[in-house]
């Protein structure tokens, strides 16, 4: 489990590609310094477990699948990477609950606002779980939606962010790692389990809920 808090970037030392299986290798002393293989780690948004680690870098293994379903399987030596350490208990939930299991793939749409606004394009099965005012995870990091469209949501990015993360370098175009926020996923299960088989979410089950006066 993770918060979206980068604490660090790290940069791709050396991608290793052969059968079902790649193997990134990762230089930063800082989350090599706290970790042991078989620790878990988000890498642009995306869990991956330490198979080596040495002072200054870690290797960890993607399958198949990871480098279909995100942006892993792009990266190239030279590339820097948002990294982020597992939650500890005792640690303070600065961002939001992630996972690390990206949703889906999308892609940096727009900036305005003296590139202080990042707008990403998604699917419409990834934008029925991104509200107004909500968390969103972009490789990585831990945003608030500040404005949506049809196809598309908005995110803020103060100067900090932009600093010690990867996302004030990015470009039109490019594609980025999105997991949308747990609790929608769950809060839809629980609706949806509750209608049965026949039922649907509209005016008369809302009021029944007493959602609606």
């Amino acid at each position: 489990m993770f918060t979206g808090i980068v604490e660090t970037v790290g940069i791709i030392k050396q991608v290793q590609r052969g059968g079902q299986i790649a193997a990134l290798t990762i230089e930063t002393t800082q989350a090599a310094a706290e970790s042991n293989v078989g620790d878990s780690i988000a890498v642009n948004g995306v869990c991956l477990t330490m198979a080596r680690v040495t002072e200054d870098s870690f290797t960890a293994d993607i399958s198949a699948e990871t480098s279909r379903k995100t942006t892993l399987g792009e990266l190239r030596p030279g590339d820097a990477v948002n990294l982020e350490l597992p939650l500890r208990l005792s640690d303070r939930l600065g961002g939001h609950l992630v996972l690390g299991h990206v949703d889906e793939v999308g892609t940096v749409s727009g900036w305005r606002d003296e590139a202080s606004m990042m707008s990403v394009t998604v699917s419409p099965t990834a934008m029925r779980y991104i509200v107004y005012k909500g968390s969103v995870c972009v490789d990585g990091v831990s945003l608030t939606v500040a404005e949506l469209s049809d196809d598309s949501f908005e995110v803020a990015l103060i100067p900090h962010t932009k600093l010690v993360t990867t996302l004030g370098k990015l470009r039109v175009g490019a594609r980025v790692n999105v997991e949308v926020d747990l609790l929608g996923r769950y809060v839809e299960r629980l609706i949806v389990s509750g209608l049965g088989e026949s039922r649907t979410i509209d005016l008369a089950f809302l009021r029944e809920h007493g959602y609606v006066s």
